[in-house]
């Protein structure tokens, strides 16, 4: 799913974006912003690359953080969430993982989750993605989109 599909599946629903982003630091806002007119939907993004802002900036309960670490489903869906208040967007778009080349908190690299928050429902899904620091991230991305507009499809359904 294309950053443009997104964007119009939200602004079909009169909805809005906000972006949480560790191990992509900004791609994913950054593939929304390529779009003409992705103001009218994208509010804004939160790059919380290390882990303590992933508390102090969206919310994350931090004794989860400290029981499981960053790379967790249950913090994917806390970090959508979270942008969700941050940005004051309807609908918050998250990403964690680990891009490599080393693990993370005992999180083999490739292993990334994202989410999405909308007012009525959040959905996580998990990556198991191969290649490089690159290619995971890059994958990250694509993962990202393709479970936003997954999830704007089955809201409009």
């Amino acid at each position: 799913m294309t950053a443009r599909e997104v964007l119009a599946a939200a602004a079909a629903r009169g909805w809005t974006l906000g972006v949480a982003e560790s191990l992509t630091a900004g791609m994913v806002a950054a593939e929304l912003a390529t779009v003409p007119g992705s103001s009218a939907v994208l509010r804004g993004g939160v790059v919380a690359y290390a882990t303590d802002l992933k508390a102090s900036l969206l919310g994350v309960d931090a004794d989860l953080l400290a029981a499981r670490g960053a790379v967790d489903p249950d913090v994917a869906g806390a970090m959508a969430t979270g942008v969700r208040s941050a940005t004051g967007a309807d609908v918050g778009l998250a990403t964690t993982g680990v891009a490599g080349p080393d693990p993370q908190d005992g999180r083999a690299p490739g292993l990334v989750f994202v989410a999405v928050a909308t007012p009525t429902a959040t959905e996580v899904r998990r990556c198991d993605l191969d290649g490089d620091r690159a290619a995971v991230r890059a994958g990250a991305v694509a993962a990202a989109l393709d479970l936003c507009a997954a999830v704007l499809g089955d809201a409009a359904a």
